[in-house]
């Protein structure tokens, strides 16, 4: 849903998009699911309605992207192939996009919930960092008494 916003608006001063999808198309034939999981989100396979496919991925309004995103996934995720985050990279860097990709080797669906602790903790850190460079940091003081 990432992917979606940032191509569909600009009311964010940053994004990160974790394990995404950015073309309908080519997740219908790459993903473990893909091949029911695509009938079910966007109500036709590949065979019966690639243009509503085509009509539904991110990667076709690529040029609309104005918020700065970060894309992190896992090189092992068999869910949402790392080829989606490639995808979504390599066109925004294309058109000029203001983007970062992060790779996680040995991490699958699960980096954020039960992946390796190094780099659960190496993707939180990529996430504070993204969006502390945007969006300044205000501090509070905490008055006791």
């Amino acid at each position: 849903m990432t992917n979606w916003i940032v191509s569909h608006t600009n009311r964010f001063k940053a994004a990160v998009t974790q394990r995404s999808i950015s073309n309908w198309l080519s997740f219908y034939g790459v993903s473990d699911i893909g091949y029911f999981f695509t009938k079910w989100e966007i109500g036709a396979h590949l065979l019966e309605d690639p243009e509503k496919l085509w009509n539904h991925s991110p990667l076709k309004y690529a040029k609309n992207v104005e918020t700065p995103l970060l894309i992190l996934h896992g090189e092992q995720d068999l869910r949402c192939p790392i080829e989606q985050g490639e995808q979504w990279f390599q066109t925004l860097k294309h058109l000029g996009k203001e983007t970062e990709f992060v790779r996680f080797p040995n991490a699958n669906h699960e980096l954020s919930r039960s992946g390796p602790p190094a780099l659960r903790k190496k993707r939180l850190k990529e996430i504070v960092n993204w969006f502390e460079s945007y969006i300044p940091v205000q501090s509070k003081v905490i008055e006791h008494g």
